[in-house]
């Protein structure tokens, strides 16, 4: 699905049609989280978001497994593994198919064991077999089936939360007063922006500690790409973030190609890509995400085979407050 553009400015004519619908979306959703949730013998910390798309959950469960390890914990992911084929639950073997268990279940299981699971009980079960000392889950804020003592929201700061309507007349997953309401503490990423504002206003009127942080792409990957005429592509929430990611590394692209997100790639989009960068002598470049949608594909191996990458990674400024939230919410020795 590509996100309709009316979600991320003033609310307008398409915004209000759809508000009846959002409503009702809205409602059912919020009567969902009052079901009480499974209790683990293991702490959970949940990172969501408030919003449908990308916010950099995926970046900030990675920061978070990272901080845990340091502290000589255990951590093992639990995801749903959205837009793959298994339902689990299943351990995620770092060489699987991104069409088998999505493109974000692969970049967790660079850092941490990963338990894709729809159900997610049944993966927290799979996830205490793997000796979890401490759950992480990617997503899921939502979902009331497993209590969490800690729930991150992330919150994309150039973003926000857009026009502040519930899908489908806006990109939020339910009421925002709602979504606060099971919410301990508010990660902006990257500079706020007015629609961000709101949102850190009202976290703040609740008590709810609020952080800072920035995605900071790979200074050998950056260095990599220096002095190249660049095609990106990207087929995430946000390809805009990614472009800008590359600009303000001093790597501003020459062409940019924008594709839904999490795209599954045709043989002809490909080929178009690699027609397209070779006629203008273009080096092609990519997210670390889209990327991993082109391994095991053979109609696609010329596409990443001529495809640079550009990982990213989360810094969080304030690591020693964020450390004191995990341990007074999980009861771990950070």
């Amino acid at each position: 699905m590509r996100e309709p553009d009316f979600w991320w400015r003033a609310p307008g004519l398409a915004a209000r049609l759809a508000s009846p619908l959002g409503t009702v979306y809205g409602r059912i959703a919020a009567a969902r989280l009052r079901r009480p949730g499974h209790t683990l013998p293991v702490p959970v910390v949940c990172v969501g978001n408030l919003t449908l798309g990308g916010a950099g959950k995926t970046p900030t469960a990675i920061a978070i497994a990272r901080l845990l390890q340091g502290a000589g914990l255990r951590p093992v992911f639990l995801t749903r593994g959205y837009k793959g084929r298994l339902a689990g639950p299943l351990t995620v073997a770092p060489g699987a198919a991104a069409a088998d268990v999505g493109d974000e279940p692969l970049l967790l299981a660079r850092t941490a064991p990963t338990i894709l699971a729809r159900n997610r009980v049944a993966g927290a079960q799979a996830a205490l077999a793997a000796g979890a000392r401490v759950i992480v889950m990617d997503d899921g804020l939502q979902n009331p089936s497993l209590a969490k003592p800690l729930a991150l929201v992330v919150l994309d700061g150039r973003r926000g939360i857009g026009n502040g309507l519930v899908f489908p007349a806006g990109p939020l997953r339910l009421g925002l007063e709602a979504q606060l309401d099971i919410a301990h503490a508010l990660l902006v990423i990257g500079p706020p922006s007015d629609l961000a504002l709101p949102v850190i206003d009202a976290a703040r009127r609740r008590g709810l500690p609020v952080f800072s942080g920035r995605v900071l792409p790979d200074t050998a990957a950056v260095a990599a790409l220096r002095g190249k005429r660049l095609l990106a592509y990207a087929g995430i929430a946000d390809p805009e973030k990614f472009f800008a990611t590359l600009a303000n590394a001093g790597l501003a692209p020459v062409r940019t190609a924008h594709f839904p997100d999490h795209h599954a790639f045709t043989e002809t989009e490909a080929a178009r890509l690699i027609t397209d960068a070779a006629a203008d002598g273009l080096t092609l470049v990519t997210t670390e995400k889209d990327f991993l949608r082109l391994q095991g594909d053979p109609a696609l191996a010329a596409l990443a085979a001529a495809s640079a990458t550009l990982p990213v990674g989360l810094v969080i400024d304030d690591t020693a407050g964020l450390r004191a939230v995990l341990a007074a919410r999980t009861g771990l020795r950070i």
